[in-house]
């Protein structure tokens, strides 16, 4: 799943649950994670790797590729099934109501979703589920486009869906996640909290931008015929630009270690 990390997003479900409608097109559409993450946290030699809010299974996917044993929680039934398609072993529930059954991790890990998790339970569980000296890192993809770009897609958000122009994350990422460093450090479960970032960036033409957007869920949930209206202005600016749009991603790891 993704988002913005706002304060009580994990309250909206219907929100947390809006992408189902649209598994196939996330998992086409959505960033991968850069090796170099991938790297920072295998160098833990995690072999149980828990996945919180899996999705399409785009992290568990790169695990699994570097020989751990994953096993993803996630609750929306079409994102889990894509996973499976995957071969990703998912049980469907929210990681609040999932039951562990005895079993212990060496590392979780959360791309894009932790924002969903109830904060006041979040931390804790996880705690309790990693062995001692285990690893908590959660991870978001963020981006900006050009100055120039990042103009133009405003005044189409301005002009036509005003109600997110100040809040999509596609264009306007969010801030540092101070809070999420201030979560992890609550009841002095945790150890060794640090942010990381790692920059990469991509590029997207029309259709590979308008169809990356349309999967997020403060895009979602527009009217279909502004939500379409939108799309095929943000698409024509893009054109308008010379047809396509360098974007500059910096993945957010903030990580933490279970004391032992």
């Amino acid at each position: 799943m993704a988002e913005n990390q706002g304060e009580r997003m994990h309250e909206d479900r219907a929100r947390a649950l809006s992408f189902g409608g649209v598994a196939s097109l996330y998992d086409k559409t959505r960033p991968s994670y850069p090796p170099a993450l991938i790297d920072t946290l295998m160098a833990f030699s995690p072999r149980r790797v828990l996945d919180v809010g899996c999705g399409t299974g785009k992290a568990s996917r790169l695990f699994v590729e570097r020989g751990c044993d994953v096993l993803g929680i996630e609750p929306d039934p079409s994102m889990a099934a894509i996973a499976r398609s995957h071969g990703i072993t998912v049980d469907e529930a929210t990681f609040e109501s999932w039951e562990p059954g005895g079993r212990m991790y060496d590392l979780i890990v959360s791309g894009q979703a932790w924002h969903w998790v109830n904060p006041e339970l979040g931390v804790v569980k996880a705690a309790s589920l990693l062995h001692p000296g285990g690893h908590l890192g959660v991870f978001w993809n963020r981006g900006r486009p050009d100055s120039a770009v990042e103009e133009a897609l405003e005044e189409v958000y301005r002009r036509i869906a005003p109600e997110i122009a100040d809040t999509n994350v596609a264009a306007k990422p969010s801030e540092e996640p101070h809070d999420r460093l201030r979560e992890f450090a609550h009841g002095d479960l945790f150890s060794n909290i640090e942010a990381r970032t790692y920059p990469w960036e991509t590029s997207y033409d029309r259709t590979s931008w308008t169809e990356f957007v349309s999967t997020h869920s403060d895009h979602l949930r527009l009217p279909e015929s502004q939500r379409r209206a939108l799309l095929d202005a943000l698409g024509d600016a893009i054109d308008a630009l010379g047809g396509t749009m360098t974007y500059h991603y910096s993945t957010l790891l903030v990580l933490a270690k279970r004391r032992m």
